[in-house]
């Protein structure tokens, strides 16, 4: 199923032994479109920190109540490394991140969470010799990149150009709850025809200049305009999905990605 970004902010973080904090941002890979943490503001009983989550902490949403429990207690956030969200999160924090908590490395690999090839040095399951060493060897191969990971708060009001104009601008985002991947881009049209909201999906982007805050997308303003119109008050069901790629002709994700979400990752790996 799709969330609203929009929906997700404010969500509450539950800790095994108590609340953590509030969602106030998400950071996603530019690459591969989907959400590596979530910003969270911690509050008073941590001195108003933020802490950044991987959605490898969290449990089954209670979407009822508007909280995401995690399989995390607040001494762990407390204790975990200290990474400056204001500033562009390093791979080496990364690193340094998921071998405090014990999590897989999800780059190095081709799906959108990594092939499981690499796992942290210090995780719980101890895992092989063989293992520990890819682990090394990997970080010291990634210890340099770039993990691309952008706001999607400061992405919400970016300009969409066309191949032949401007659209519109980002209203906001769609994220499948169980990858975590941004499936697509809410885009308000109102400024440029008698407007409405329409998808696009990141895999249409022909570029992006975070400079100029714009977005280039590889369809013209009218395909567009005749697309498939989006409710954002109502729940978007797979023939919504169904129809808007075809109106595009373009290849549907779920046609071109394995079905094991990230959930199952995180199961094979504690295993």
């Amino acid at each position: 199923m799709l969330r609203s970004m929009q929906e997700l902010k404010d969500y509450t973080i539950g800790a095994t032994d108590g609340e953590i904090g509030h969602v106030t941002d998400f950071f996603f890979d530019d690459e591969a479109w989907v959400i590596r943490y979530l910003v969270v503001e911690t509050g008073s009983w941590l001195m108003t920190r933020k802490v950044l989550i991987s959605p490898f902490s969290l449990m089954e949403a209670d979407w009822m109540h508007k909280r995401l429990p995690v399989r995390i207690n607040r001494d762990q956030v407390r204790n975990s490394p200290d990474i400056d969200t204001e500033k562009p999160v390093s791979r080496q924090h990364e690193m340094t991140y998921a071998d405090y908590y014990g999590y897989p490395y999800y780059w190095g690999g081709s799906g959108l969470w990594g092939d499981n090839l690499y796992f942290p040095a210090t995780a719980p399951s101890g895992g092989a010799p063989s293992d520990v060493a890819l682990a090394k060897i990997a970080a010291a191969q990634h210890a340099k990149d770039d993990p691309h990971l952008r706001s999607c708060k400061a992405v919400v009001g970016y300009h969409i150009h066309a191949r032949d104009g401007d659209i519109g601008h980002v209203q906001g985002m769609l994220v499948e709850e169980d990858t975590w991947a941004l499936r697509y881009l809410v885009v308000e049209t109102t400024n440029w025809w008698r407007g409405h909201q329409v998808l696009i999906s990141p895999h249409w982007i022909q570029s992006i200049s975070w400079a100029d805050s714009k977005v280039t997308v590889n369809l013209n303003r009218q395909a567009i305009k005749d697309s498939p119109r989006f409710d954002s008050t109502a729940e978007l069901n797979r023939q919504h999905e169904i129809d808007l790629y075809r109106h595009y002709e373009r290849l549907a994700y779920w046609d071109k990605e394995p079905t094991r979400g990230l959930t199952k990752n995180l199961d094979m790996f504690e295993k």
